[in-house]
């Protein structure tokens, strides 16, 4: 981890309702975490205890009921969806745990979308996409189509889409979670590496081996944080 003193997400006091009828379930209740430019930090917990709810409201694909939440200096509490979108679309990359690829597309175009639509010049768009697919050791594969990739292959080609746009944060929801042990190893391999050249890394997981991949851990339970330990030396 090369963790600099540069405050990247600021959250306060965030709370997360939703309500079904005469229902309401709490999802967050009063998180607060600060997480700074060079941090890998893992969130974990069991299932229903807000990791996934909370990585959504970070990557501006939900919006908290109550609290702050202010990334890369940007104050989110009233933006528009088309504000969203574009510091989305500047500041995070995410990777999901279904890959998200469009079968359609050639792994090229998948990863060029996100520059296409900042309007990135043709040639540039050419040698961003080909230097990340480099980083995650793709490139032969850039002219095939996602369903002719292994799982572990469709994941590096996700992470690569979420590098292309330089974004200041990578939010990583359970990258291991549709993959075998192997494979899984291989992207957590990854994901290390590209922590150790700069990358800040947020990821939820539910495997308690790939935690120690991370410098932190932030440990969820009913909506709550209930432990927070750092993890620099383990191996």
């Amino acid at each position: 981890m090369n963790q600099t003193n540069k405050l990247l997400v600021d959250i306060d006091n965030l709370h997360k309702s939703y309500s079904n009828k005469q229902i309401e379930t709490k999802a967050l209740q009063g998180v607060s975490l600060a997480i700074y430019q060079g941090e890998f930090v893992a969130i974990t917990g069991p299932s229903g205890c807000g990791k996934s709810t909370l990585l959504s409201i970070m990557g501006l694909m939900d919006s908290a009921t109550s609290g702050h939440y202010t990334v890369a200096g940007v104050d989110t509490k009233d933006l528009k969806v088309d504000q969203k979108t574009m510091i989305r679309n500047k500041h995070i990359g995410f990777v999901f745990q279904s890959f998200n690829l469009i079968d359609e597309m050639t792994v090229f175009d998948n990863i060029a979308l996100i520059l296409e639509h900042r309007k990135t010049p043709k040639a540039e768009i050419k040698q961003r996409v080909e230097e990340v697919l480099s980083q995650v050791d793709m490139l032969p594969r850039q002219h095939y189509r996602p369903n002719q990739l292994s799982g572990g292959q469709q994941q590096r080609i996700a992470i690569a889409r979420a590098l292309v746009g330089n974004p200041d944060l990578i939010l990583v929801d359970e990258p291991t979670g549709n993959l075998d042990t192997i494979n899984g190893d291989k992207v957590m391999a990854l994901l290390e590496k590209l922590n150790k050249d700069g990358a800040t890394i947020v990821m939820v997981t539910h495997d308690t081996r790939y935690v120690r991949c991370a410098s932190r851990q932030i440990q969820l339970l009913d909506g709550e944080i209930i432990t927070e330990k750092q993890l620099e030396g383990v191996a």
